[in-house]
């Protein structure tokens, strides 16, 4: 390992949050992500299966199934944070077939919302403009918490994680799928199509730089799974656990309040 990337890592272990290039304090990082994820809208879901080679549908369906249980409950009561353009939300929708509950998708992007509202069009998913940091939502509210790809982009993990407890019922459940760094020959082939091959790919359909440059230094960035596992536990979560997806390129984080 390099001096830098070693740097990178012994940053990443103490890392509060997000931080994109330029940003000075929690307030600027959040400023500065809303922005990037507002000037990709467009092309977000064309990118996110291009660039995944449409492997981001598998995990997202895996993560719904992985939360069946509560899912299939009527009248269950479910969050699904940080929701961009809905994927997750409309996975869990379609696992929870025809019972009663009610999917809220949260996201602080109204452009990434405007095109979750267009695809959610006759159905029942609702969607709330809101920083997850600070939910306009009640305590003691939600069986099931998710975010999938957005949590770690919060400027502030502990701060998130302390508010997915707030709104979470006593005894409810918090699913995280991100990214992950995996270890082996996968894991230099990873790495090296992340920071060389997706930026170019993601810069020339976008049309934006910014964002598939800052996209590998926050998976970087993001406390590895026992780090993370750490804070899931001191924020309040019991059982918390990590499973990883092909081959630890993604994973889920679960808690339970």
């Amino acid at each position: 390992m390099g001096k830098l990337s070693k740097l990178m890592t012994d940053i990443s272990k103490g890392a509060v949050g997000a931080a994109p290039i330029g940003a000075r304090d929690r307030e600027s990082a959040a400023a500065a992500v809303r922005e990037m994820f507002t000037s990709i809208a467009p092309r977000y879901d064309l990118l996110n299966h291009v660039l995944s080679m449409n492997v981001d549908r598998l995990w997202w369906r895996r993560t719904a199934r992985s939360f069946a249980a509560i899912v299939s409950k009527p009248e269950a009561q479910i969050l699904d944070l940080c929701c961009g353009t809905g994927d997750m939300a409309f996975a869990l929708r379609r696992q929870a077939g025809k019972n009663s509950a009610t999917i809220v998708g949260a996201d602080f992007s109204h452009a990434m919302l405007q095109r979750a509202h267009k695809k959610g069009i006759g159905t029942a998913l609702r969607w709330v403009e809101a920083d997850a940091l600070s939910l306009p939502l009640p305590s003691s509210h939600f069986d099931l918490v998710t975010s999938a790809f957005g949590f770690r982009n919060l400027a502030d993990y502990d701060a998130g994680l302390r508010e997915i407890i707030r709104v979470l019922k006593p005894g409810g459940e918090c699913g995280i799928l991100d990214f992950g760094e995996p270890k082996g020959i996968i894991g230099k082939l990873y790495r090296f199509y992340f920071r060389n091959v997706l930026p170019r790919i993601g810069t020339l359909v976008s049309g934006v730089k910014g964002p598939y440059a800052y996209l590998p230094a926050s998976v970087e960035r993001f406390p590895e799974p026992q780090q993370m596992l750490g804070r899931m536990r001191a924020a309040g979560f019991r059982e918390a656990t990590w499973t990883p997806y092909t081959f630890g390129i993604a994973g889920l984080y679960r808690g339970k309040k």
